[in-house]
């Protein structure tokens, strides 16, 4: 297996603070008490992980569109049409209310895990790219299914 790069490691691991943070703010209403004076309440609790998941998941449609760019033909015909699922997934299913959004959003990213996974088969992600993925997707979706479940 080939090391993450240092970088993309640690951005990855940054994207995931608004997940943990919507977490620890469902955990501990003292702490999403304080979040929602400071920071408002858009910022706390399922709200701030769902908002900010679909904005995940509209970027990482870009991330596999770049990765589509390295084909031709059919294949990057496919490729391009495979990456833009994940931005579609979070227009439409991210509404009704924040359990549902919430599963939606675990679905999504479980889904673009796949996706992933056949861009890295297909040679066009990088050959560390599924040992990132699959942390940053196992953390996202342990955060979200706090807001889920609690």
């Amino acid at each position: 297996m080939t090391q993450i790069p240092r970088s993309a490691l640690i951005l990855g691991l940054a994207g995931v603070i608004p997940f943990v943070w919507g977490a620890l703010t469902v955990l501990s209403p003292p702490l999403a008490d304080w979040g929602q004076r400071s920071l408002g309440a858009r910022f706390v609790g399922p709200y701030i992980q769902l908002f900010y998941g679909a904005v995940i998941l509209s970027f990482m449609s870009g991330v596999l569109w770049g990765f589509a760019t390295k084909e031709t033909g059919a294949r990057a015909a496919t490729g391009y049409a495979l990456s833009t699922l994940p931005a579609l997934w979070a227009f439409f299913f991210t509404g009704g209310g924040p359990t549902s959004a919430g599963t939606s959003l675990i679905m999504g990213f479980l889904g673009l895990l796949l996706l992933d996974w056949q861009f890295w088969r297909w040679g066009l992600a990088p050959a560390w790219w599924m040992q990132l993925r699959v942390l940053l997707t196992a953390l996202l979706v342990a955060c979200l299914a706090v807001g889920v479940l609690t």
